[in-house]
């Protein structure tokens, strides 16, 4: 879990028009900052290992500490235990069915039995050997076989039918036991502390060995490479300046000397606000200002909370 904070120096001396040096010609002056991530841990538990420093280099996506995560590992052990047991508890309709299977192959010979002896049964009465009611009596007993084969045929349909319907009703409980366990291997996924974003820890509030909750901060970590000079501009300076305009911005080195840099304008407000206490105009106060960022690249020498002037 991670969130972004921006260093905005907002109450401390800005001034505009009125450096110290460069016989009062720089246009603005302001503090210089970066934008900070503050990294977290995504679950609670203790820190097995923890390798980050301040003053550090880390680049994205780079793993800087692991939360102990034996807890999850054993819950997915659990869940995974019981999508193998529901196998178990399937029945399977094989052995009734094979057993009706029987039934109905007796049934058929008795059958065949009795339609063989109804044919002996009409060939004697042609010969006045036999009875009506012998023959009334062999077909009687054939309507009975039918209709026990008949039955018997739907007993199995049944029992595979029934048990197909338990089988299911135990196995859809499968599914939601395995996006269990996707949901169990992601969190043990998060406990690794990955870092979001390259740049230089500016502080660290974590060790190894602690007990860390989700959300707390462990570290922030900013990118150093470039630095952004906000600045405050009145609405007589605002037609001077645009996105993508190329400034000279200085900064102080030694008592009386300044080093200059490119700068580049990246962002001027689309509001006005009221003048900070702190600023100083041209015209000593302005009503209205403008925030605005110019992005300088470091060597090095800037730091966050730098004061820095611009010359149109």
């Amino acid at each position: 879990m991670k969130t972004r904070t921006l260093i905005i120096p907002f109450l401390s001396a800005i001034a505009m028009f009125g450096c110290n040096g460069q016989n009062g010609q720089s246009d603005a002056t302001g503090t210089f900052e970066a934008e900070e991530v503050i990294v977290s841990s995504e679950i609670p538990g203790k820190l097995v290992s923890f390798t980050v420093q301040e003053g550090a280099v880390l680049s994205k996506d780079s793993v800087v500490g692991t939360v102990d995560a034996t807890n999850i590992s054993l819950q997915q052990q659990q869940v995974e235990a019981s999508i193998r047991s529901l196998n178990e508890k399937t029945a399977d309709a094989a052995p009734q069915v094979s057993l009706l299977q029987n039934q109905l192959a007796v049934q058929q010979s008795q059958l065949e039995n009795q339609l063989h002896e109804k044919s002996r049964i009409e060939n004697l009465l042609k010969a006045d050997a036999a009875t009506g009611k012998q023959l009334d009596d062999i077909n009687a007993q054939i309507e009975v076989t039918r209709r026990q084969m008949a039955v018997t045929r739907q007993q199995i349909n049944v029992q595979r039918s029934n048990v197909a319907t338990q089988n299911r009703s135990i196995l859809s409980e499968a599914d939601p036991l395995s996006k269990r366990v996707e949901q169990l291997k992601d969190q043990e996924k998060r406990a690794h502390i990955v870092n979001p974003v390259n740049g230089t820890v500016i502080a660290k509030y974590a060790e190894a060995g602690e007990v860390t909750s989700a959300g707390k901060a462990l570290y922030k970590i900013a990118d150093l490479s470039s630095l952004d000079l906000r600045v405050y501009i009145t609405g007589i300076q605002l037609p001077k300046v645009k996105i993508g305009q190329t400034l000279t911005v200085l900064i102080d080195e030694g008592s009386k000397k300044y080093k200059s840099y490119p700068g580049m304008v990246t962002w001027i407000a689309d509001k006005a606000e009221f003048t900070p206490k702190t600023i100083q105009t041209k015209e000593e106060r302005a009503n209205l200002v403008y925030a605005m960022k110019v992005r300088v690249k470091n060597d090095g020498y800037l730091k966050i909370g730098m004061y820095g002037e611009v010359k149109f």
